[in-house]
């Protein structure tokens, strides 16, 4: 164990992983719940991507634990299946969730390309810090838009587009309550405070009436059928979904490096300012989100929270496996899972505070330089006011370039970033997505 984990040379021990391991599993297995409900708004069947989520999630992570020996776990990223969902299927797009797991997997192939040369630096540094940024803040909006409307605590309103919903409602109210219940575990540092909050609302909601318990909480895990292999690849290609690939792939990259940076800064496991291994690590995220697309479900991510099991000493692969074998528990949980996924007020909580969380990022925002920060504001505010992650990317990489060249500072704009202007105008322009 110590000879496959270097366990003594990062000053770790198989009690500290496994504690490590329970820690992260705790405060991400809310997606086991989330995800599938997310997705089954899309018209794909729940139990399939229960079991894709849980899969996918397994295979990234274990070649995350065996072959980059990372404390880092990977799953369905949040707000890329609220994208999925709401965005490219959702709505009037007539695109089908079958051409969007195409979209997904062909994303997974380059990604698994990048992975394997150095293009993915070139492709990451292409991109300025502060649209970096807004995106992941725009796209914490836009998750925290769509928990609100699933409570129906914004609701449409023919006079202004949107207004306040009734608070009275049961649901609704018990959304409210469970959103203070979630928030109040979060101000004590509880770990885990996202799933705590979900068990508690779950028993409000049964003893209010709103939920019924199944009569049975354990079953034997359902058949992929309905999700696995049903990708419709050519139909990317018929429905022009070019720039809902490059989102996906755009934001899988970015996201999920700079997550591993920040988890692998704090473990102390930094090179001279470098991320060993860091081929290793993005190639578990682009198989897990190929791999994804094949059974079932959204890209797949770095979770910060994984940063939580480091924060109590874990500092290996170690960390990683023990989630992958509390995942594997959990495919035997899919009865009382659906149950929750189905509870409005179980679920919209999570999403708003997600939400929050990512728009921290903000403050990282140069908000005094105005070629900067208006752009990054425009993808902020037009994600959810398109309910379209890739628009709101668009919209911000084309006004970007074009203020540089305004204010005689074109030649900071990396040449790469001129073509992703050209690319997402055209797609904006020309295309329905």
């Amino acid at each position: 164990m110590d000879t496959l984990f270097k366990l003594k040379e990062r000053g770790s021990s198989v009690a500290t992983e496994i504690v490590a391991g329970v820690t992260t599993f705790l405060t991400m297995v809310y997606i086991v719940i989330v995800n599938p409900g997310i997705l089954s708004q899309a018209g794909m069947d729940f139990h399939g991507v229960f079991v894709a989520t849980i899969l996918a999630s397994i295979i990234a992570t274990l070649i995350m634990g065996f072959f980059a020996n990372y404390p880092i776990v990977i799953a369905p990223g949040m707000g890329l299946n609220a994208y999925f969902a709401f965005s490219v299927v959702g709505g009037n797009s007539g695109v089908s969730w079958q051409s969007a797991l195409g979209a997904v997997f062909i994303a997974g192939i380059l990604f698994i390309a990048l992975s394997m040369t150095s293009f993915r630096y070139m492709l990451l540094d292409a991109i300025p810090a502060s649209l970096k940024h807004a995106i992941t803040a725009g796209i914490g909006l836009f998750i925290t838009f769509i928990g609100l409307q699933n409570a129906k605590i914004i609701v449409a309103s023919p006079a202004t587009l949107l207004t306040l919903g009734d608070l009275s409602v049961p649901m609704t109210l018990l959304t409210i309550v469970g959103l203070v219940v979630s928030l109040v575990f979060m101000a004590y540092k509880v770990r885990g405070f996202i799933f705590v909050g979900m068990l508690v609302t779950a028993i409000l909601a049964w003893v209010t009436g709103l939920m019924d318990f199944p009569n049975d909480w354990v079953s034997l895990p359902k058949k992929l059928s309905a999700t696995a292999l049903q990708l419709d690849i050519g139909g990317v290609f018929s429905d022009g979904l070019y720039a809902v690939v490059f989102t996906f792939l755009l934001i899988t990259l970015f996201d999920t490096t700079g997550t591993m940076l920040g988890v692998a800064e704090q473990a102390g496991l930094m090179k001279d300012d470098k991320f060993p291994r860091s081929r290793g690590a993005l190639l578990a995220d682009a198989v897990g989100t190929a791999s994804g697309a094949l059974l079932g479900t959204s890209p797949t991510s770095a979770y910060i929270e994984s940063s939580s099991g480091v924060a109590v000493g874990g500092r290996t692969g170690l960390t990683a496996i023990t989630v992958c074998v509390l995942m594997a528990l959990t495919l035997f949980f899919s009865p009382i899972v659906e149950v929750l996924a189905n509870i409005p007020a179980i679920t919209a909580p999570s999403l708003i505070i997600v939400g929050f969380l990512m728009m921290n990022v903000l403050r990282k925002i140069e908000w005094t330089d105005l070629e900067e920060a208006f752009p990054a504001f425009l993808i902020v505010v037009m994600m959810p006011l398109t309910y379209s992650i890739a628009t709101g990317i668009g919209i911000g990489f084309i006004v970007y370039p074009i203020l540089k060249l305004i204010r005689g500072h074109q030649a900071t704009v990396h040449p790469i970033f001129y073509l992703f202007a050209v690319l997402f105008f055209c797609q904006i322009a020309f295309f329905s997505h």
